[in-house]
């Protein structure tokens, strides 16, 4: 997808240290809100919540405890939507497995992971501060170790003070 096409997909496309947040609006409420690579151009808001919004990215950016305050399009499974409140309970700067979450919800580890791949809302449900029980795991439906959506994740966990000392495993560094 090149850039001309995809920026019309979105109310707003705010600058991200790992490239940028496409943020989609409908009806008074934000659809979604995206990762996207440094491809992606800054795009104007186009309506007051995509304002917003954008306003409350740039905000956690300067702020890792910034608290979103944002009208969401209801999305997700019941199950899905469990998932997500567990994962709002994470404080910043920690994170939580997903085998400690489906524990919680007595589930499974992959259920949970398949949750956090369907995250409309991502910095909004911070599903990055969910890692596998030996090491990263998987962000955004992707789990290639070098790719991008991992990168972000990486970037995000460092942003909220997230170090290896503090992740599940212990002994093994996440950040290359």
């Amino acid at each position: 997808m090149n850039t001309q096409q995809g920026s019309g997909l979105f109310s707003a496309i705010v600058r991200a240290p790992f490239g940028a947040i496409g943020i989609r609006t409908e009806q008074e409420r934000v659809r979604e809100l995206v990762y996207l690579s440094l491809d992606y151009q800054e795009k104007a808001p186009q309506d007051a919540l995509a304002e917003r919004a954008a306003q409350q990215v740039a905000r956690y950016f300067d702020d890792p405890d910034f608290r979103f305050d944002l009208p969401l399009v209801d999305a997700g499974t019941p199950f899905q939507r469990r998932v997500w409140g567990s994962i709002n309970a994470i404080p910043r700067g920690g994170v939580r497995t997903y085998g400690q979450i489906a524990k919680l919800l007595e589930s499974a580890p992959r259920a949970v992971g398949q949750a956090c791949g369907a995250n409309w809302y991502p910095l909004v449900i911070p599903c990055h501060r969910v890692t596998a029980s030996g090491g990263l795991g998987g962000f955004a439906s992707s789990d290639d170790e070098n790719g991008f959506q991992l990168g972000v994740k990486r970037w995000l966990l460092r942003h909220e003070g997230a170090l290896a000392l503090e992740m599940p495993w212990q002994q093994q560094s996440i950040f290359p």
